[in-house]
């Protein structure tokens, strides 16, 4: 079920809703393209990707530019307004088939195991609920699909790791539209019963000092070969 394409030219306020962050977030995450090497994670991230793809939490559409022409679809979930519309716009733009479709992680609005790869980048650090988000990305994905995943989380010594934890019980998520420094992804994908492949940290900026938002991890998982549960 798709409710809103990329050929509707439509933007209908969704569930979520952080106009000020998504502004910023648009205009800082075009910068980092180039300023952080963005650019070439994106494409090591969805290298050698095909047939139907699931991409969720989509931003303002970044990674649209990087699919392999091998991708025969992608579906493309973003549930805050201002950078769903933005992501219409880039799927006009991209060389694969891209619809852009309003939703949450927690309820994704597709049918059960109907893609063959989910792309997660940068986004499971501002779920609301990431045990039942990685519920849905088994359901959606067929037995065998892969996850290709891109995201910051809990890393450095101690002294950051307590940072990471305090900035995100007063300050943080308030301001970055929900955003957790301190969630750890590769957990929660093992213990959502992903089948955990080669994966690696990627620090951001790769020189410099290190920030709280600097330690991300690249990887692959699997969800595993049974039928999942209807």
């Amino acid at each position: 079920m798709r409710l809103l394409s990329t050929r509707s030219g439509q933007m209908t306020r969704g569930p979520v809703h952080h106009p000020l962050f998504a502004r910023y977030y648009a205009r800082i995450s075009v910068g980092a393209e180039s300023r952080l090497g963005m650019a070439g994670v994106r494409r090591r991230l969805l290298a050698g990707l095909s047939g139907r793809v699931i991409e969720i939490g989509a931003g303002n559409g970044l990674n649209f530019g990087h699919y392999p022409g091998t991708v025969a679809e992608v579906v493309a979930i973003e549930p805050e307004a201002l950078l769903r519309q933005l992501a219409l716009e880039a799927g006009l733009r991209a060389q694969v088939p891209v619809d852009v479709v309003p939703g949450v992680a927690e309820a994704l609005p597709v049918k059960s195991e109907a893609f063959d790869a989910v792309v997660l980048s940068l986004v499971l650090c501002s779920v609301r609920d990431v045990a039942r988000a990685l519920g849905e990305v088994r359901r959606v994905l067929r037995p065998g699909g892969e996850v290709r995943f891109f995201e910051h989380g809990q890393g450095g010594g101690r002294m950051m790791t307590l940072t990471q934890h305090a900035l995100d019980r007063i300050l943080w998520p308030a301001l970055t539209g929900g955003c957790h420094l301190a969630r750890e992804p590769v957990a929660a994908l093992r213990e959502a019963g992903f089948r955990l492949g080669p994966h690696r940290r990627v620090m951001l900026p790769e020189r410099g000092p290190a920030l709280p938002t600097s330690y991300c991890t690249l990887g692959v998982a699997w969800r595993p070969d049974e039928p999942a549960e209807h």
